[in-house]
This record gives structure tokens, C-alpha cells and sequence, in this order.
């Protein structure tokens, strides 16, 4: 939504409003026709910003009632409000969430990823991170004839190391069912992980 444009032709329509609330004489109903003919030109797009940001906003314009502008201009001003403050509450007014700035990922993750990030280059950053993490473990396990996915399956198996394909093991009691759960789980998370990316 283009908030800024919504904005003017918000504060246009109030402006024209009151100058057509002030164009009435004492003991008339009617002001300036050229006034009203402007009004009812502006009150479609009126109504379609109101009802994006209310839709009951948008239901309680009615400039052929009388003092319809003036209760117009009540709506205006609360579809002004939200609109000055939905930023506000798109970032105060959400469940409580656990936070993990980017700044805190591992540095496997984060510094190849930041200078495409602050370019705004999202899908080249994510994509850095994920070349750079499979690139180091490649090189901490010594396989360069596997990666990605195969070699996290690999990994993180629970077989015994072999040959030429070492394992990476959590410390801990091997024979708990929480400790083949954890292991478990880091296998099929990293795999998983580089199937998503």
C-alpha cells in the first residue's frame, strides 16, 4: 500500500469537506454545488482506502444524508490514525516471540550472508550462507566427494565411522534414547535445511 498517497487523499477530501461544511449558510442544507460535485467525485476512492484500512470505516460514509460530510470527516480522521500508527503496531502490538538477530548467527552463517543482506540481495544471502556451511564441513570431515544434504545423512549417521567417512557425534552417553534423539534430529535438520535452500 502506498500509505503516503493514502494519506493526501485523506487530507484532501477532510480539507474539501470543511470548506464545503463552511460554503453552507446559516438555515441551509446544501453548500456549494461545485463543492458537493467535487465531494462525491473523490468519495469512491475515499471509500476504498477506508475500507482497506476498515472496512467499517468505509460503511458509515454517506454524503447524501445530512451533515453526511461531517461524519465523513469523523471517519477520515480515524482511517488517519491507523494509518499513522499501523507501523507501530505491526512491530508493539504482536505476541511475545523469542528474537534471534542475524548479527548472532554462527559466523559460518553470518559473514558471508551480511554484505548480500544489507544490499537487500535476501535469496544471494541465503544462498552464501548455505555454500559457505557445506564448504566447512566439507573441509572439517575431509569429504570433498559428497555434500549438501548426502553429506549431513552422512555426518550425523549413527553407523559406526569408516574409512574415509567420519562422523560428527554430540557428547554425551550414546546409548540414551535422548542422545540417538538429538543426533537424529541433527541430521535430518541440517539435511533438511539444505533440501529448503
Amino acid at each position: 500500500m502506498d500509505r503516503d498517497w493514502m494519506r493526501q487523499r485523506l487530507e484532501a477530501f477532510d480539507n474539501l469537506a470543511l470548506q464545503y461544511e463552511r460554503s453552507v449558510a446559516p438555515g441551509d442544507f446544501l453548500g456549494d454545488p461545485k463543492l458537493r460535485e467535487q465531494l462525491h467525485r473523490a468519495e469512491p476512492t475515499l471509500r476504498k482506502i477506508l475500507q482497506l484500512l476498515d472496512p467499517q470505516l468505509a460503511e458509515r460514509i454517506n454524503l447524501d444524508q445530512i451533515a453526511g460530510e461531517d461524519m465523513a470527516r469523523n471517519e477520515i480522521h480515524r482511517g488517519l490514525g491507523i494509518l499513522a500508527d499501523m507501523d507501530e503496531w505491526a512491530t508493539r502490538l504482536v505476541a511475545e516471540a523469542p528474537a534471534l538477530p542475524a548479527d548472532q548467527f554462527h559466523p559460518w552463517v553470518w559473514e558471508p550472508a551480511a554484505p548480500l543482506w544489507a544490499a537487500e540481495a535476501r535469496q544471494d544471502a541465503v544462498l552464501a550462507a548455505a555454500r559457505t556451511v557445506n564448504r566447512r564441513l566439507q573441509q572439517k570431515l575431509g569429504r570433498h566427494d559428497i555434500g549438501e544434504t548426502d553429506l549431513c545423512l552422512q555426518t550425523f549417521d549413527m553407523k559406526d565411522p569408516a574409512p574415509g567417512k567420519p562422523r560428527l557425534r554430540f557428547e554425551g552417553d550414546r546409548n540414551t534414547p535422548t542422545w540417538r534423539a538429538r543426533q537424529d534430529g541433527a541430521k535430518y535438520l541440517a539435511a533438511g535445511a539444505f533440501l529448503a535452500l
